[in-house]
């Protein structure tokens, strides 16, 4: 996909320390790992159409070795990542300026491999001279449409993920503080197999819930709030997205049924649409035209249904994103784009109502969402977290089984 005459340069991520000697926990740079599959920090990649893959890996004192572990050097660049070169990382300055002044142009994942690398005289005049170009341009397309192999890891992280959720929700009934409930699925996803959180899982109890990257996770969830959980797992590098919410105390308000069924219907419509060459914008443009309607049904939409400033106050955000690497993977390319076989988004229609907002009282402090991950198909999607419950029976009976768990069988 490269240009004759170019070259693309791809840096690991850096490492991140939390103090000045306790680092955080290490997540690669997703594009590197794609393209070299070494899950360690301190290597820099360098792509050729002329000679292939060639990689500087790090060097450690045996000072180093005591204190961190072995890491992988030149021979496993070789023997395990497959490069058709590899070299100490401080050979970099003497091979690199040299490929940097022949090329045509240059390509970088930018924002681990600027502030590592332009400190090179060859890479600085190169920036200057306007040659260093994205290399998303190139990777994101090639991300975009998984191959098998990612499929199947996306589905066990996904699989992970509602298993983690299902055993969250049980737990909920007798344990209802967002905190406990954020280390339960944690605890439940790495008890799976997963290597980390995809992201700080979002548990928020009551209006806590209307807080669309709620992060806190420290408020006792009161016995007629609902809370709302958004959380994934990585596995190998892929990760999940999904949200569910529930009644912990086991039964929904009549206003948050009805809310719940909105968007409920909203998600399972929206999933039918699922096809190749329907775009996530199309999609999302259906969701708005359903859940104004619906809203304004209920009183909670004033004035006219498609009035976008009221209805982006009860929901800004999209109906969906692509899923991969990252949670909105594949950045560069458009929503607008005709989905393909291959590809996964989600779709995560959802309603937040602080307590501050003009609306009916019993729908104040209402926060739902409920979010699937679906895979587009030859013949129109899969989807990935269906086994998680989201039916209101489905919930109500999911949660009696966990208050008779707690209270011992009638």
């Amino acid at each position: 996909m490269l240009p004759e005459g170019s070259l693309a340069i791809l840096a690991s991520a850096p490492v991140k320390l939390m103090t000045d000697v306790v680092p955080y926990p290490f997540r690669q740079e997703s594009d590197y790992l794609y393209i070299t599959g070494c899950q360690q920090p301190g290597g820099v990649a360098v792509l050729s159409k002329d000679f292939g893959l060639w990689m500087f890996m790090p060097e450690q004192s045996p000072q180093e070795v005591s204190w961190q572990g072995q890491v992988a050097g030149v021979d496993a660049a070789l023997d395990t990542f497959k490069a058709e070169k590899a070299f100490p990382i401080g050979k970099m300055r003497e091979i690199l300026p040299d490929m940097v002044d022949k090329a045509s142009m240059l390509f970088l994942n930018v924002g681990t491999s600027l502030p590592n690398c332009l400190n090179f005289d060859a890479l600085g005049k190169a920036s200057r001279d306007r040659r260093i170009k994205d290399l998303g341009k190139y990777t994101h397309e090639m991300r975009w449409i998984k191959s098998p192999s990612e499929l199947k890891l996306m589905k066990e992280s996904a699989s992970i993920a509602c298993q983690a959720i299902l055993q969250t929700m049980l737990f909920s009934t007798s344990s209802p503080h967002e905190g406990i409930l954020a280390a339960k699925v944690e605890y439940e996803c790495k008890l799976r197999g997963a290597q980390r959180m995809a992201f700080n899982p979002v548990v928020g109890g009551g209006e806590n819930g209307s807080v669309i990257h709620y992060s806190r996770n420290d408020k006792r969830i009161r016995d007629d709030d609902l809370v709302l959980m958004d959380v994934g797992c990585e596995l190998h590098g892929y990760l999940s997205d999904i949200t569910r919410t529930w009644p912990p105390c086991g039964g929904f308000s009549p206003s948050q049924e009805i809310l719940y069924e909105l968007i409920l219907e909203t998600n399972k419509e929206c999933i039918k649409l699922c096809k190749p060459g329907i775009s996530i914008q199309e999609i999302h443009n259906y969701s708005v035209q359903m859940l104004q309607k619906g809203l304004k049904e209920l009183g909670i939409l004033k004035g006219h249904p498609r009035s976008s400033n009221s209805y982006n106050q009860l929901n800004p955000t999209s109906i969906g994103h692509y899923l991969g690497m990252d949670i909105h993977d594949c950045s560069v390319i458009s929503n607008s784009r005709p989905l393909q076989p291959g590809v996964v988004i989600t779709i995560e229609p959802g309603v937040y109502i602080p307590s501050t907002l003009d609306v009916p009282d019993r729908f104040q402090g209402i926060g739902i969402r409920i979010e699937d991950e679906v895979l587009i198909t030859e013949t129109g999607h899969e989807v990935l977290t269906g086994s998680l419950p989201k039916e209101i029976q489905q919930i109500r009976s999911l949660l009696n089984y966990g208050q008779q768990l707690r209270y011992g069988s009638p």
